[in-house]
């Protein structure tokens, strides 16, 4: 039996046995043999056509060509938003970030000072439902490493913490890797500053989730776990080994930034490889589910004082990172799980990190909420080939979206092969709703629709005929409902 019947196999005892008592023991815990170890790896700004397996003509990522050799490559792989904290928002809920009152990146704040912006309110709140609240529910361990984004008051009781969201362990920084990638000092690991640490950020943050990984095998290896591995790299500031820098300076690199870029590209995907070796190691190969993507597309050089350095490629996509053009949100997508994932595949089904959290559910036997809206579906059918069943198009609606010129809000739909995109007009740019611009927001109109086939025209270079078709009042009402369910915060007093 190949692994594509074995898989359809999998789908069907999913769907027609995922609620029937007795398929796991009375206290909710099943044989860990019969669900996937996960094992999620994010990326901060990393292009879609970065990496060696997605076309880049200079940048070496063997670990990661191999990762998609063993495994399947998504082409048309979507982050939740455009920009990080609402794509990791996004990801670990499920949810259109919006609906959790995430609507933009969020600033560091001084829990002991008194507010100043909007914006610095806002956090991934304690009655959101994530991925490792529903997985160690389940009977999963779980441990977070890297970058959280997720709140404003990082390692504060005033907001919630990663580990109020599900995770055993978690070893993170607020936003940023500071300075820089290279010996960080401001990892906290379960509410507990760390200090000064040498070497480079991603092989810290791998360093960390396999040591965690060795004791919860050495402890319960019966137990399966959860791994969310989030790499500052390549996010500026960049820093990168020598030897990898000095290998770029003196070959393909136009300079000393730009070899430092792609030497930080190289740098995560050794780290990924010891991620992948220390499975191999631990015989967990097999049935673990291993997931490889980024936040958001590639930052635009010198788009701020400090993104010298940022030489990422969004390939053969329009835009970059704030765009709602494709290349805002069209990220790698990388997906290997020997037991099940028949190997040397490449697929342009559209999936989405929203899939994430109901595909889980699915693996671990996990119980979703009744009470809340899930924008994501099960993309279990995508590694095999198959349709997925996505009840509604994605929706991406950012308000402080860049177009190379300007910062507008836009809202962008894929709805199967095409892409609708649009401009709300009048509201300015705004970085976060709240009482005092929320009867703007609501009563602003979609304007200056654009409107592509994305099988004949994937580089978005000609608009359809927008007058003629369905799909902006379809956007139009997707768009309204959503803002109706969005989270909105409170004024901030002004001083």
């Amino acid at each position: 039996m190949n692994r594509h019947s074995m898989l359809a196999i999998l789908l069907l005892i999913f769907t027609g046995l995922s609620n029937v008592p007795g398929l796991c023991n009375v206290s909710g815990l099943c044989n860990a043999a019969q669900r996937p170890n996960i094992i999620v790896i994010l990326c901060d700004d990393l292009g879609w056509g970065d990496l060696q397996n997605y076309g880049h003509p200079h940048i070496k990522t063997p670990h990661l060509m191999q990762l998609a050799q063993d495994g399947i490559q998504f082409n048309s792989f979507y982050s939740a938003a455009p920009v990080c904290s609402p794509s990791r928002v996004g990801l670990l809920t499920g949810r259109m970030p919006n609906r959790a009152g995430v609507y933009d990146w969020i600033p560091d704040a001084n829990p002991n000072a008194p507010l100043t912006r909007s914006r610095q309110q806002v956090e991934m709140r304690r009655e959101e439902f994530t991925i490792a609240r529903m997985l160690k529910t389940a009977g999963y361990a779980t441990c977070m490493s890297g970058k959280w984004h997720c709140n404003a008051m990082f390692n504060s009781p005033k907001q919630a913490q990663p580990g109020d969201h599900g995770f055993d362990h978690w070893f993170a920084t607020q936003n940023n890797a500071a300075p820089s990638h290279k010996n960080p000092r401001n990892f906290v690991r379960n509410g507990q500053k760390v200090g000064d640490l040498n070497g480079y950020s991603c092989q810290i943050v791998a360093d960390e989730a396999i040591d965690w990984l060795e004791d919860q095998q050495a402890e319960t290896p019966e137990q399966p776990f959860f791994i969310y591995m989030a790499f500052h790299e390549p996010h500026e500031p960049v820093a990168s080994p020598a030897n990898l820098v000095n290998k770029y300076e003196s070959g393909p690199a136009k300079n000393h930034d730009q070899a430092q870029y792609f030497a930080n590209v190289e740098n995560l995907d050794l780290a990924t490889g010891k991620m992948l070796a220390a499975l191999d190691r631990m015989k967990l190969r097999e049935n673990t589910l291993v997931i490889f993507t980024s936040d958001n597309g590639p930052e635009t050089l010198n788009r701020y004082r400090s993104a010298n350095r940022s030489y990422g490629t969004p390939g053969p996509w329009r835009g970059m990172k704030l765009h709602t053009h494709e290349a805002g949100f069209r990220v790698a997508g990388i997906m290997r799980w020997p037991a099940m994932i028949e190997a040397g595949q490449e697929s342009d089904r559209a999936v989405s990190s929203l899939d994430f959290l109901p595909t889980f559910a699915k693996l671990a036997g996990g119980q979703l909420p009744q009470d809340i809206t899930l924008d994501g579906t099960n993309f279990l059918p995508a590694l095999s080939g198959q349709s997925i069943d996505r009840p509604q198009p994605l929706l991406w609606a950012y308000y402080h979206s860049y177009d190379g010129k300007r910062y507008t809000p836009t809202v962008a739909m894929r709805d199967g092969n095409m892409k609708v995109r649009a401009t709300l007009q009048g509201i300015g740019s705004p970085d976060n709703i709240d009482e005092t611009n929320l009867s703007k927001i609501r009563a602003a109109k979609l304007v200056d629709f654009e409107i592509y086939d994305l099988s004949q025209d994937p580089t978005e270079s000609k608009s359809l005929d927008a007058a003629s078709s369905p799909l902006p009042a379809k956007m139009t009402k997707l768009y309204q409902a959503m803002l109706d369910e969005c989270h909105i915060w409170p004024a901030v007093p002004s001083k």
